[in-house]
């Protein structure tokens, strides 16, 4: 019976102090950013299908402006923790508040090009700044 004690696993504070110290911080923002999803009534973007409609939150990673069919447009990057998302503007240059390590919320309808999850023209949030 004590080997089945001092097998198991401490639980509470010292556990996840245990946790924190032994995980890279790439791990911890992502474990952040899973929570944040929680908190916000988010889907995950690993979770998401193709034609769904759904509201995403996460850190923009990256924020580029690259014309699609001669049209200007505004790419960026969204990761989640779990997966990323492309989110792209039609038409726009920039985006006050759009860029790199932002955090924001954004619904709409989720497409898949070249195999990538896209919402084109979201509806979004800008998480405050300061809350990172």
């Amino acid at each position: 019976m004590t080997g089945a004690i001092r097998d198991a696993k401490p639980t509470g504070r010292f556990r996840r102090f245990l946790d924190k110290l032994s995980s890279s911080e790439e791990d911890l923002r992502s474990a952040e950013l899973r929570e944040d999803a929680v908190v916000n009534n988010c889907t995950r973007i690993s979770d998401c299908d193709d034609r769904q409609v759904v509201r995403v939150t996460g850190t923009l990673r990256t924020v580029t402006l690259r014309p699609r069919a001669g049209v200007p447009t505004l790419e960026a990057e969204l990761f989640d923790g779990s997966a990323a998302l492309d989110v792209v503007w039609l038409g726009r240059r920039a985006i006050a508040g759009i860029e790199p390590g932002r955090k924001l919320i954004a619904w709409g309808r989720v497409s898949t090009s070249r195999g990538r999850p896209v919402m084109f023209n979201p509806k979004y949030e800008l998480r405050p700044l300061g809350q990172e």
